[in-house]
């Protein structure tokens, strides 16, 4: 079942045109990821989808209503949650509170002991340091914050914008391995990385952006052996 669906969505920035008919669906269940270089729209279209940018043609779908022009507070609260690239941490507050804030909506405030058990038995570490200051924490750690603040929010659908970004290789790994795992719980998922071959080996499907449109998708085994991947983006 198709859960949220882009379809012909061009935006940008003030007269700047960076998306051109570009089209997506996500499906319930799924890890679905959005791949290609560097400034070719890919975030630009997350935040299209989550309404801080209004799309200048196209429409956005999520449960079988058009959401194109809700403003992103809104979507959130109806599980429509966005992990922010560079994070956009409290960092003078503590990893708890940091948390707390991600669960401002009624729907998660319903949910809010059993998601903070759920992300700290998934992040342990983040419970060692529950009071400890966010803008102390190591890089991997705030981007575990990051995302675990998403999981507060008790998403419907997790887009994470750019996970690995500027992370050591062993921390990527627990990273991704916590998408392995949130996937098998059947959460929906958008990821947008420049790790090609991390996110085509952990999603279900995929989509190569460049130059502001859609250049090639399909299920993310069949993208990850495609001649033209493997040479720009794979280095084979």
């Amino acid at each position: 079942m198709t859960v949220l669906e882009a379809k012909n969505i061009s935006s940008g920035y003030g007269e700047v045109q960076i998306l051109w008919d570009i089209s997506l669906k996500l499906k319930r269940g799924k890890l679905t990821s959005l791949v290609g270089s560097n400034g070719v729209g890919k975030t630009t279209l997350l935040r299209t989808i989550v309404g801080l940018i209004k799309p200048w043609q196209g429409t956005v779908t999520y449960l079988g209503h058009d959401v194109s022009r809700i403003a992103p507070h809104r979507k959130a609260a109806e599980g429509l949650v966005l992990v922010p690239e560079g994070r956009q941490l409290f960092t003078d507050m503590s990893v708890y509170e940091n948390l707390e804030m991600g669960a401002f909506t009624a729907r998660a405030k319903a949910h809010y002991d059993r998601n903070l058990e759920k992300v700290y038995t998934m992040f342990p570490r983040l419970k060692e340091r529950s009071s400890q200051k966010t803008g102390t924490l190591s890089g991997g750690e705030q981007q575990m914050v990051a995302v675990a603040r998403g999981l507060m929010a008790d998403p419907e659908i997790l887009m994470i914008d750019e996970l690995s970004l500027g992370l050591a290789p062993f921390l990527v790994l627990e990273l991704f391995e916590i998408l392995r795992r949130l996937k098998n719980e059947g959460l929906t998922m958008l990821l947008v990385e420049q790790n090609v071959q991390m996110a085509l080996a952990v999603s279900d499907y995929a989509y190569v952006v460049a130059d502001g449109k859609v250049e090639l998708e399909g299920p993310s085994r069949e993208v990850a052996k495609n001649e033209q991947v493997r040479s720009a983006y794979l280095g084979i």
